[in-house]
Protein backbone atom coordinates (compact mmCIF):
# COMPACT_ATOMS: atom_id res chain seq x y z
CA UNK A 1 0.00 0.00 0.00
CA UNK A 2 1.32 3.51 -0.95
CA UNK A 3 2.49 5.60 1.61
CA UNK A 4 -0.12 7.65 3.20
CA UNK A 5 -2.88 5.86 1.61
CA UNK A 6 -6.03 5.21 3.41
CA UNK A 7 -6.28 1.89 5.58
CA UNK A 8 -9.01 -0.15 3.72
CA UNK A 9 -11.01 -2.92 6.41
CA UNK A 10 -14.63 -3.88 7.00
CA UNK A 11 -15.74 -5.43 10.20
CA UNK A 12 -18.95 -6.71 11.66
CA UNK A 13 -21.17 -3.91 12.80
CA UNK A 14 -21.50 -3.32 16.43
CA UNK A 15 -24.08 -1.67 18.61
CA UNK A 16 -21.72 1.59 19.12
CA UNK A 17 -20.92 1.31 15.19
CA UNK A 18 -24.51 2.84 14.82
CA UNK A 19 -24.13 6.04 15.63
CA UNK A 20 -21.01 7.22 13.72
CA UNK A 21 -22.66 4.87 10.82
CA UNK A 22 -25.62 7.13 10.75
CA UNK A 23 -23.59 10.08 10.59
CA UNK A 24 -21.50 8.69 7.75
CA UNK A 25 -24.33 7.43 6.07
CA UNK A 26 -27.34 9.05 7.03
CA UNK A 27 -31.01 7.16 7.02
CA UNK A 28 -33.08 9.83 8.97
CA UNK A 29 -36.08 8.67 10.24
CA UNK A 30 -35.97 5.38 8.47
CA UNK A 31 -33.34 4.23 10.85
CA UNK A 32 -32.30 1.53 8.21
CA UNK A 33 -28.80 0.63 10.14
CA UNK A 34 -30.93 -0.03 13.15
CA UNK A 35 -33.49 -2.40 11.59
CA UNK A 36 -30.57 -4.06 9.98
CA UNK A 37 -28.34 -4.55 12.98
CA UNK A 38 -31.45 -5.57 14.78
CA UNK A 39 -31.41 -8.42 12.15
CA UNK A 40 -27.65 -9.24 12.86
CA UNK A 41 -28.50 -9.42 16.60
CA UNK A 42 -31.32 -12.48 15.65
CA UNK A 43 -28.89 -13.98 13.65
CA UNK A 44 -30.36 -13.40 10.09
CA UNK A 45 -28.04 -11.26 8.91
CA UNK A 46 -24.82 -9.61 8.92
CA UNK A 47 -24.38 -5.55 9.03
CA UNK A 48 -20.97 -5.13 7.47
CA UNK A 49 -18.94 -1.58 7.80
CA UNK A 50 -15.96 -0.53 5.76
CA UNK A 51 -13.65 1.99 6.97
CA UNK A 52 -11.23 3.93 5.59
CA UNK A 53 -8.67 4.72 8.15
CA UNK A 54 -11.31 4.94 11.26
CA UNK A 55 -14.15 6.86 9.49
CA UNK A 56 -17.17 4.68 8.14
CA UNK A 57 -17.13 4.71 4.15
CA UNK A 58 -19.75 2.08 3.35
CA UNK A 59 -21.70 -1.04 4.45
CA UNK A 60 -23.65 -3.88 3.21
CA UNK A 61 -26.25 -6.38 4.74
CA UNK A 62 -25.63 -10.27 3.91
CA UNK A 63 -29.20 -11.40 4.64
CA UNK A 64 -28.72 -15.23 5.25
CA UNK A 65 -32.22 -16.75 4.89
CA UNK A 66 -31.89 -15.11 1.13
CA UNK A 67 -33.23 -12.19 -0.71
CA UNK A 68 -35.61 -9.82 0.42
CA UNK A 69 -37.91 -10.22 -1.77
CA UNK A 70 -40.25 -13.16 -1.27
CA UNK A 71 -40.27 -13.95 -5.32
CA UNK A 72 -36.41 -13.50 -5.60
CA UNK A 73 -36.29 -15.77 -2.36
CA UNK A 74 -38.25 -18.90 -4.17
CA UNK A 75 -35.90 -18.60 -7.40
CA UNK A 76 -33.15 -18.95 -5.42
CA UNK A 77 -33.98 -20.66 -2.08
CA UNK A 78 -30.80 -21.21 0.07
CA UNK A 79 -28.69 -18.24 -1.47
CA UNK A 80 -27.45 -15.68 0.70
CA UNK A 81 -27.95 -11.74 -0.69
CA UNK A 82 -25.90 -8.75 -0.32
CA UNK A 83 -28.50 -6.15 0.22
CA UNK A 84 -28.52 -2.23 0.99
CA UNK A 85 -24.68 -1.43 -0.20
CA UNK A 86 -24.01 1.93 -0.16
CA UNK A 87 -20.75 3.86 -0.30
CA UNK A 88 -19.94 7.30 1.24
CA UNK A 89 -20.49 9.70 -1.85
CA UNK A 90 -17.06 11.36 -1.78
CA UNK A 91 -15.71 7.57 -0.87
CA UNK A 92 -16.81 5.99 -4.39
CA UNK A 93 -14.53 4.54 -6.93
CA UNK A 94 -11.75 3.86 -4.22
CA UNK A 95 -12.91 0.00 -3.86
CA UNK A 96 -15.24 0.45 -0.96
CA UNK A 97 -17.76 -1.33 -2.47
CA UNK A 98 -15.44 -4.29 -3.41
CA UNK A 99 -14.00 -4.65 -0.37
CA UNK A 100 -17.26 -4.59 1.19
CA UNK A 101 -18.14 -7.75 -1.65
CA UNK A 102 -15.35 -9.59 -1.00
CA UNK A 103 -16.27 -9.93 2.72
CA UNK A 104 -19.58 -10.99 2.24
CA UNK A 105 -18.10 -13.55 -0.22
CA UNK A 106 -15.76 -14.80 2.65
CA UNK A 107 -18.30 -14.22 5.11
CA UNK A 108 -20.43 -16.55 3.09
CA UNK A 109 -17.97 -19.27 2.03
CA UNK A 110 -17.12 -19.60 5.54
CA UNK A 111 -20.70 -20.03 6.50
CA UNK A 112 -20.55 -23.13 3.99
CA UNK A 113 -22.46 -21.59 0.99
CA UNK A 114 -21.91 -22.06 -2.52
CA UNK A 115 -23.10 -19.08 -3.57
CA UNK A 116 -24.27 -15.33 -3.22
CA UNK A 117 -26.56 -13.11 -4.44
CA UNK A 118 -27.53 -9.64 -5.30
CA UNK A 119 -29.80 -7.49 -6.78
CA UNK A 120 -29.22 -4.47 -9.02
CA UNK A 121 -31.32 -2.01 -9.91
CA UNK A 122 -32.16 -1.81 -13.96
CA UNK A 123 -30.79 2.16 -13.89
CA UNK A 124 -27.25 1.40 -12.52
CA UNK A 125 -25.20 0.15 -15.21
CA UNK A 126 -22.27 1.57 -13.11
CA UNK A 127 -22.77 -0.84 -10.39
CA UNK A 128 -24.06 -3.62 -12.98
CA UNK A 129 -21.11 -3.26 -14.48
CA UNK A 130 -18.53 -3.20 -11.55
CA UNK A 131 -20.55 -6.50 -10.42
CA UNK A 132 -20.07 -8.40 -13.77
CA UNK A 133 -16.29 -7.46 -13.65
CA UNK A 134 -16.44 -9.26 -9.77
CA UNK A 135 -17.59 -12.64 -11.00
CA UNK A 136 -21.47 -12.00 -10.46
CA UNK A 137 -23.50 -13.79 -13.76
CA UNK A 138 -26.72 -12.32 -14.43
CA UNK A 139 -29.39 -14.70 -14.14
CA UNK A 140 -32.32 -13.47 -16.31
CA UNK A 141 -34.75 -13.11 -13.19
CA UNK A 142 -36.10 -9.81 -13.31
CA UNK A 143 -37.90 -8.27 -9.81
CA UNK A 144 -39.37 -5.53 -8.46
CA UNK A 145 -37.19 -4.33 -5.18
CA UNK A 146 -40.50 -2.90 -2.94
CA UNK A 147 -39.23 -0.79 0.22
CA UNK A 148 -40.69 2.06 1.53
CA UNK A 149 -38.98 5.52 2.91
CA UNK A 150 -40.00 8.15 5.30
CA UNK A 151 -39.40 11.76 3.94
CA UNK A 152 -38.00 14.74 6.20
CA UNK A 153 -41.97 15.34 7.07
CA UNK A 154 -42.48 11.46 8.29
CA UNK A 155 -44.36 10.75 4.94
CA UNK A 156 -44.81 7.47 3.80
CA UNK A 157 -43.42 7.02 0.12
CA UNK A 158 -43.73 3.68 -1.11
CA UNK A 159 -41.15 2.41 -3.99
CA UNK A 160 -41.02 -0.45 -6.63
CA UNK A 161 -37.66 0.12 -8.17
CA UNK A 162 -37.06 -2.66 -11.27
CA UNK A 163 -34.23 -4.92 -10.34
CA UNK A 164 -32.22 -7.91 -11.94
CA UNK A 165 -30.39 -11.20 -9.78
CA UNK A 166 -27.08 -11.73 -9.78
CA UNK A 167 -25.42 -14.92 -8.52
CA UNK A 168 -22.02 -15.32 -8.01
CA UNK A 169 -20.30 -19.14 -7.50
CA UNK A 170 -18.11 -19.30 -4.52
CA UNK A 171 -14.91 -21.70 -4.10
CA UNK A 172 -15.32 -23.69 -0.95
CA UNK A 173 -13.80 -22.27 2.19
CA UNK A 174 -10.85 -24.26 2.24
CA UNK A 175 -9.78 -23.45 -0.97
CA UNK A 176 -10.09 -19.49 -1.05
CA UNK A 177 -8.08 -20.19 2.23
CA UNK A 178 -5.44 -21.92 -0.43
CA UNK A 179 -5.80 -19.04 -2.35
CA UNK A 180 -7.54 -21.32 -5.31
CA UNK A 181 -10.15 -18.53 -6.89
Amino acid sequence: MPEGAPQKYVRECRAQDIPVLEKAVPTGRNRYHEARYRRQSEGLSTLLIAYLDDAPAGCGEVRWQGPKESDVRAQFPGCPEINGLTVVPDRRSQGVGTTIIRAAEELAARRGHHRIGMGVGEDNARAFALYLRLGYEDTGYRYLDRYHYLDDHGTRHEVADPCRFLVKSLPPAAARERGVR
